[in-house]
């Protein structure tokens, strides 16, 4: 029922164009002519890791986020209607990492360290994040219809407390914040018996700043509670989603329960379904719009790196136009240029701080 036609291929070339795809005519535009500009400027070291070709020919990816045992792992067995490699699910707090499931030929899981050399795989960069983070990253390879059209990330269940906060070994926030620049959805899962959002689930959502465009909420196990009470869990859950996404906008709620399991309450039965279609019909839409999201992110990038190349060259412009006066002066003693060394020091690293 949920199984969904393979990804489109792009527009061919009818006119004599010189790219054959739209993806193909942004990777060749980004290195010919945005990539010397963030070398340049330093953007890779302060802003976002440099592009490579896995970034433009990858599949649309969904992100999964949420505190543990809300039914991210479900959610996405429900999705592929069938388990895949390395899937654990319990009431306790099982996904202890982060799993990548990708389409593959042959079923298996492949461990984080190999998965960063490989050259296919959008994950490269990753390797920044050291040993700790890729011990607990995996790729989840399976021959499936779904999967030839997208790929999901699946993340660690968030839970509360300092303590875990700092047991993970690596910076969660900013681990999430490499995959919200590059995946196509952000679904963040509640559970409407779980609706506190923890200190680190507030640090998780506000490093996707930015990025709002991308977010969907769910509220799943929704059938376990009955009307009157899911119209007090929907007003409880917009109310702390209010003090965390600072946007004009209201978020898009969903509301379901995601599993093979009948529904516990029926009595919003034909609700609930019609939830599930405009979810699903929402991711389905990605392939298509594949194209136009790395188009829309190579433009962001693109703007960032100008500010960045504008706000640099004025600053040493008028930084050096200050020294050359100062050294010209014949007034000015060893203390003035010790002065001047300080400062152009000074304005260096505010550059770099940019």
């Amino acid at each position: 029922m949920f199984s969904w036609a393979k990804q489109e291929q792009g527009g061919r070339n009818k006119e004599g164009e010189m790219y054959q795809t739209v993806t193909e005519g942004l990777q060749t535009l980004y290195t010919k002519k945005l990539l010397p500009l963030e070398d340049t400027y330093l953007f890779h070291d302060f802003h976002s890791p440099a592009l490579e070709a896995a970034d433009f020919q990858s599949k649309p990816m969904v992100l999964l986020v949420g505190q543990y045992s809300t039914g991210k792992t479900t959610f996405i067995r429900y999705l592929l209607e069938e388990d895949f490699p390395g899937m654990r699910i319990g009431p306790e707090p099982t996904t202890d990492g982060f799993i990548a499931v990708m389409y593959g030929e042959n079923e298996g899981v492949v461990p984080g360290n190999a998965l960063v050399v490989d050259p296919k795989k959008p994950f490269r960069k990753l390797n920044a994040f050291g040993n700790s983070f890729l011990n607990r990253f995996i790729c989840s390879q399976m021959p499936n219809q779904v999967l030839q059209s997208i790929s999901i990330i699946d993340t660690p269940g968030i839970l509360s407390g300092e303590k875990q906060r700092i047991s993970r070994g690596y910076d969660f926030s900013e681990v999430l914040r490499w995959f919200g620049e590059r995946v196509d959805r952000i679904i963040l899962l509640f559970d409407a018996h779980k609706l506190d959002i923890s200190d680190e689930f507030s640090e998780a959502i506000k490093a996707f700043k930015g990025q709002d465009d991308k977010i969907r909420v769910v509220l799943n196990k929704a059938d376990q509670v009955d009307t009157q009470q899911l119209m007090r869990v929907y007003g409880a859950l917009m109310w702390s989603l209010g003090k965390v996404i600072n946007t004009p906008e209201v978020v898009r709620v969903y509301l379901g329960s995601f599993w093979a399991k009948p529904l516990q309450n029926t009595e919003n039965r034909r609700l609930f379904e019609a939830e599930s279609q405009d979810l699903f019909r929402d991711i389905q839409s990605l392939p298509r719009n594949a194209a136009l999201r790395k188009l829309n992110d190579l433009i962001k990038r693109a703007r960032l790196a100008k500010v960045r190349s504008h706000d640099t060259s004025g600053i040493l412009g008028k930084s050096w136009n200050v020294c050359l006066k100062w050294k010209s002066d014949p007034t000015n003693n060893l203390k003035n240029k010790v002065i001047i060394i300080v400062y152009m020091v000074c304005i260096h690293m505010f550059i770099c701080c940019i």
